[in-house]
């Protein structure tokens, strides 16, 4: 017999359905609020991913001005260009009525393309093809607000979560899941005010059932993150969560809950700017004098005999491979980072720990679009090196911060029923 869900197969027999709903559609119709959260969106999907991102602005603008340039030759002659510019029928859409697009640098932002990996992105509902609520929510360049980003459907892959203030991509989570559904902490109406986006019935849920009006809708935004992050509770409910949205228990002492879940918050937002862990750097293949050194082009002087004399020096091959028998991570041909703790590898979005994110993320890859190959493949490892030293190395802090706090959280789930 099927469950009352219609699942044949993989049947749960767990008390997920006396939860409290995070989101429900109608709740963000605005016809109930019997949901924590109102409004929810999938991440932004721009439908030509290799033309709308770039870890350089420069060269993302190069892109769009092109992009541009040939949808206005269409505009003008009726002619599609000779190159592959992801011509889709929203464009098409798009010029049947003769809606104008042009370049404007205002609209380039940063947004989260993969965990702990952000890129410059061109935010434009014309030449992104679905950009769900995120107006909603990042309305203006500056404006300020936190996000929850989960699996939508994580059939296939673990249940992952990540915290952020800048636009997510459809696919930031882990790409083929379903897309990354967000929860923002505000949301904006047409005339930019700020409203709350935890419901008051949310809010009076958790009031009333511990019985303290002190609870605030910050409270229970930090809490839902630790729930998230609960490996009991991923565990209990793993099939549940590849189906359908989370729900929220009812956790004994909820502010040690939402302590974790705000001290887990800041580290994932401020990933950039924690202090370093002091990762080991060596450098092989070059004399010491040079070897700590950036690269800064491909003549230095290395002849110690005579300083003057410049003799050509090869750019290393990129490798960004991790070896976590041995704590390493090989950047490339000439440098490696040394003691990697064992438990930083622990801290997985999905399949990939937070640092093996970075190096998949940082590889040298040759673009699939043509046009992006033959004239905007630009990107070379050996350019950012030392900005993904840094970057790795401020990682494995928070990723052992991490489970020093998800090893805090109780080995059971212990659920309060609902009063």
């Amino acid at each position: 017999m099927p469950d009352q869900k219609a699942n044949w197969i993989n049947l749960t027999d767990n008390d997920f359905d006396t939860f409290l709903p995070l989101i429900d559609k109608e709740v963000k119709a605005g016809k109930s609020q019997e949901a924590v959260f109102q409004l929810f969106s999938r991440g932004l999907e721009t439908g030509r991913d290799e033309w709308i991102y770039d870890f350089s602005e420069s060269n993302l603008t190069s892109k769009i001005r092109y992009l541009v340039r040939s949808y206005q030759a269409f505009m003008l002659r009726g002619d599609k260009p000779d190159l592959d510019i992801k011509w889709d029928r929203q464009l098409d859409s798009c010029a049947a009525d003769k809606v104008v697009i042009t370049f404007d640098l205002s609209k380039i932002r940063k947004g989260v393309y993969r965990p702990f990996a952000k890129q410059y992105l061109y935010f434009d509902k014309h030449l992104n093809r679905m950009s769900g609520q995120s107006l909603k929510m990042f309305p203006e360049l500056q404006s300020n607000n936190t996000l929850i980003g989960f699996m939508g459907q994580s059939a296939g892959k673990p249940f992952a979560v990540i915290a952020t203030d800048s636009i997510p991509d459809l696919n930031c989570i882990s790409p083929a899941s379903g897309g990354t559904q967000c929860l923002p902490l505000y949301r904006y109406d047409k005339d930019g005010n700020r409203i709350d986006n935890i419901t008051d019935w949310g809010l009076t849920q958790f009031q009333t059932h511990y019985s303290d009006t002190t609870i605030i809708k910050l409270d229970i935004f930090h809490y839902t993150y630790a729930v998230l992050h609960h490996p009991a509770y991923r565990t209990k409910y793993e099939l549940n969560l590849k189906r359908e949205f989370p729900r929220l228990p009812f956790y004994a002492d909820l502010h040690q809950w939402a302590a974790w879940g705000k001290a887990l918050m800041e580290l994932h937002l401020n990933y950039e700017t924690v202090e370093p862990y002091g990762l080991r750097r060596v450098d092989v293949g070059c004399k010491q004098s040079t070897c700590d050194a950036p690269l800064q082009g491909t003549l230095i002087p290395t002849d110690i005999t005579d300083p003057a004399k410049p003799i050509k020096r090869t750019i290393p091959k990129a490798k960004l491979k991790a070896d976590k028998t041995e704590g390493k991570i090989i950047l490339d041909t000439e440098t490696t980072l040394e003691g990697v703790p064992t438990v930083a590898w622990d801290y997985k979005l999905g399949n990939r720990s937070a640092l093996e994110w970075i190096l998949d993320q940082y590889k040298e890859k040759t673009p699939k679009d043509p046009t992006i190959a033959k004239l905007f493949n630009t990107y070379r490892f050996a350019d950012y090196k030392e900005q993904v030293i840094d970057l790795l190395d401020r990682v494995c802090t928070v990723s052992i911060r991490t489970m020093e706090i998800i090893q805090q959280m109780p080995d059971t789930v212990e659920h309060q029923s609902l009063d």
